[in-house]
Parts: structure tokens; C-alpha cells; sequence
């Protein structure tokens, strides 16, 4: 692995993984699709050559590299190729690189984000990694604008879509339905992964923090993001039924969200 300097207080780096040489200017994807509607597309390439780079530095530090939302599958090769070699690599991906590709694409400001939708090899490769524990985290990468700020030319638009009252939903739908992964591994993705790139300890106990999210894989909805509770409306999964959904959620032994009844209820069932 060559030699290596450890820099203080084990240092963790959480990187957007980002050429903006490559990514100058770009709206979306490269591709057909990117062409077809017009758009400037940034190629895969504007994020993997930052973790090729970075992945080395990791190793000559000894520094702990986390790649948030990583989105390409020459990424993903990296970060596999990391954790082979012993490095402290970690990544996290999101529900919606996992679930919508490029191709999905409409111009509608609900569909950029950054990193764009990605190319379906890249989506596969994702939920590979997600089964075969390539991938530390699900992260929602939660970007709620003002809806006068996304409701202009897609190339005005910022980059950015809503996350959380849908993260769990596509997670069980892409994952868990699909027999991909077991419940197990969901809850590893959700909350004791993200624990550990943290260097946080979280465990059901008494003297631990209270926080629980209860979930059903069964329960049908269909999100409504004019009843969400977030005061954005930018998520390209309005209208979507789902099959699996947050029942319930502690913070600090409080119940502060119940599906059921509740005021705060999240979409409409």
C-alpha cells in the first residue's frame, strides 16, 4: 500500500465528487437523451476522475475518504477497488440514482440534480454495490428550493430534489421488493452505515439516543407532494403509489410523526 502519513484525529473527508472543468455549464447526463432535449450534459467521467484522485490521497494519508451521493459506476469500481486494498474508503449513493436514470428525463427542473441521473449501467452497477456491501450508507442528498426558483428554464433552475418522505419508499420498492437485499440490510444502509462513516456508535439500549423509525414494507400510499410537509415541492416522484412506508417516528423517545391519524401525515394513502 506504500507509505503512509495519518493525519490527526483520524480526518474524515466527505467529498461532492466534482471536475468542474468536465462539469462546466452542465445541466444533466451526457447522452441521447441530454442531446434530444437540448441539454448540456456533463459526462460520467466529471466524477470519477475526482475519486481516482482522491482515493490515492486517501491512501498516502491515511485520511478517510466518504463519497456523498456517488452516482457512476466507474466510481463504484473505485471505491470497491479502495476497500480491497484496506483504504478508508466509504460512499453512500441515493434513492433516486438508484431508482431513475438518465433517460427518465423531462425538461422539467424536478429532474436535475447533481450529480445528474445517470446512465443505466450506472443504476445497475449502484444497486450491485448495494447488495454486495460496496456501498456504506443510503443518503437522501434532500435539496428543498422555493418553488419560484424551479419553476423557470431548466438551465435556470438550481440542482436539487426533495428526499426524505420518499428515501425509505424507494428503498424498499428498488431493494427489498426486488429481493435484492433483506430488511437487514436496509436498516444497516439507513442507519447503523451512516453511523459508522461517522465513527458513531447507534444501537437499540438503554442510555442510547431514542431515535426509531417504525416501517412497513406492506403498506400502499401514493405521495402527493402538495401535502408534504416540507414547503418545496421539487420531487420528480409526485404521483408515484408505493408499497412500503414509515409508520412511525421516534426522536429522543418522542413520537413526533405517526402515519396514522397524524396531521403531519406525509403524502396521501
Amino acid at each position: 500500500m506504500g507509505n503512509r502519513s495519518p493525519l490527526p484525529g483520524g480526518l474524515l473527508v466527505i467529498e461532492h465528487a466534482e471536475d468542474v472543468s468536465l462539469a462546466a455549464g452542465a445541466v444533466m447526463r451526457e447522452g441521447v437523451t441530454s442531446t434530444r432535449l437540448g441539454l448540456r450534459g456533463m459526462p460520467a467521467a466529471a466524477e470519477s476522475v475526482c475519486v481516482a484522485r482522491d482515493v490515492q490521497l486517501a491512501e498516502l494519508t491515511g485520511a478517510h475518504l466518504h463519497i456523498a451521493h456517488l452516482s457512476a459506476k466507474a466510481s463504484l469500481e473505485l471505491v470497491r477497488w479502495a476497500k480491497q486494498r484496506g483504504l478508508r474508503v466509504t460512499c453512500e449513493v441515493t434513492p433516486h440514482h438508484f431508482t431513475l436514470i438518465d433517460e427518465d428525463v423531462q425538461y422539467d427542473s424536478r429532474y436535475k440534480m447533481n450529480p445528474p441521473l445517470a446512465a443505466r449501467e450506472d443504476r445497475e452497477a449502484l444497486l450491485g454495490g448495494l447488495a454486495d456491501g460496496t456501498v456504506d450508507a443510503i443518503a437522501t442528498d434532500h435539496a428543498p428550493h422555493e418553488p419560484a426558483l424551479k419553476d423557470v428554464e431548466f438551465d435556470s433552475a438550481p440542482f436539487g430534489i426533495l428526499g426524505f418522505e420518499t428515501a425509505l419508499a424507494l428503498a424498499v420498492e428498488q431493494l427489498v421488493h426486488t429481493r435484492r437485499v433483506s430488511l437487514m440490510r436496509i436498516v444497516e444502509l439507513f442507519a447503523t452505515g451512516p453511523a459508522r462513516v461517522l465513527g458513531i456508535e447507534r444501537k437499540i439500549a438503554a442510555g442510547e439516543p431514542a431515535d426509531v423509525t417504525i416501517f412497513s414494507t406492506e403498506r400502499a400510499w401514493t405521495y402527493n407532494v402538495k401535502k408534504s410537509a416540507s414547503k418545496s415541492r421539487n420531487s420528480p416522484f409526485d404521483g408515484r403509489a408505493f408499497k412500503g412506508a414509515a409508520m412511525a417516528t421516534i426522536v429522543a423517545g418522542k413520537v413526533v410523526y405517526r402515519r396514522e391519524g397524524s396531521a403531519r401525515q406525509a403524502g396521501s394513502d
